[in-house]
């Protein structure tokens, strides 16, 4: 009898000694929310910076998965994972569009092809797409399967008739604007076609300058923020899309090197 009790004490004094620890430990914690943005390089410093203000105005945390627009679609198809798809041209909306991953969007700015070259353009590169085409120039373009900036490039080249001599010159196809920068800061390029904001860039603009072509040549290329269907977060994701839209916003993009929402493109 005595080794029953003993043994309901000790069992009782452990219940006793747990019921604490589960208390201090209270409800279990309501998990963060969070956002995932699949954006083209040329675009990551803006949303990044909107993305920061954004987190604090809504107790959010929001990912960044960068790279080239086609990457970064199919990317997005392959997981089924994130809600906003922000490719540097509208051409993969169109592209992509009949799949049913690609929902409502807004246009938040414009990005505009343009000549980049050294600072100080030493070869004294004019204000024309066939200067691709001199033969005392060391000339990059990107590539069309990999990025929005060559798919621009192909497009307003074909435009011009010119782009089959260009890829068969060029020293290479770049992937991304990022690296079409860094082959002219390397000084193993003298001329790239490229997203102009790129020269305006805090770490581009001490080494390149811009070289603006005619708008009727190269013409503004519309920034669409597109939210993805299988988003679990739409009226968060809808309030992210509203603060790219908003004076704030629009004033990141601007600094930036970005026209804004407000251009109009004929």
């Amino acid at each position: 009898m005595k080794t029953i009790i003993a043994h309901i004490c000790s069992m009782l004094t452990v219940l006793f000694l747990c019921l604490p620890v589960a208390w201090a430990e209270g409800p279990a914690p309501v998990p963060q929310r969070e956002l995932l943005v699949y954006c083209g390089t040329t675009m990551v410093r803006p949303i990044t910076e909107i993305a920061r203000m954004v987190e604090k105005k809504e107790n959010i945390r929001i990912t960044i998965s960068q790279g080239g627009s086609e990457d970064l679609y199919q990317s997005a198809k392959k997981s089924r994972l994130g809600d906003l798809y922000f490719p540097g041209e509208p051409a993969y909306r169109s592209k992509y569009q009949h799949e049913g991953l690609l929902g409502e969007y807004v246009t938040v700015g414009y990005n505009q092809l343009a000549l980049l070259v050294a600072k100080g353009n030493p070869r004294k590169v004019r204000s024309d797409v066939r200067e691709l085409l001199r033969r005392d120039l060391r000339v990059i373009i990107g590539n069309a399967e990999s990025g929005s900036v060559g798919l621009a490039a192909q497009k307003l080249l074909e435009k011009t008739g010119i782009y089959r001599k260009v890829v068969e010159r060029a020293v290479f196809l770049a992937t991304d604007s990022r690296n079409l920068s860094l082959a002219l800061k390397n000084n193993e390029a003298d001329l790239a076609l490229n997203w102009r904001a790129t020269g305006f860039f805090p770490d581009n603009s001490k080494f390149l300058d811009v070289v603006d072509l005619d708008t009727k040549t190269a013409q503004p290329t519309p920034l669409l923020l597109i939210m993805l269907t299988f988003s679990h977060q739409k009226e968060l994701t809808r309030r992210f899309m509203d603060f790219t839209l908003s004076p704030q916003g629009q004033a990141i993009f601007r600094s930036y090197g970005f026209h804004d929402s407000s251009l109009r493109v004929r």
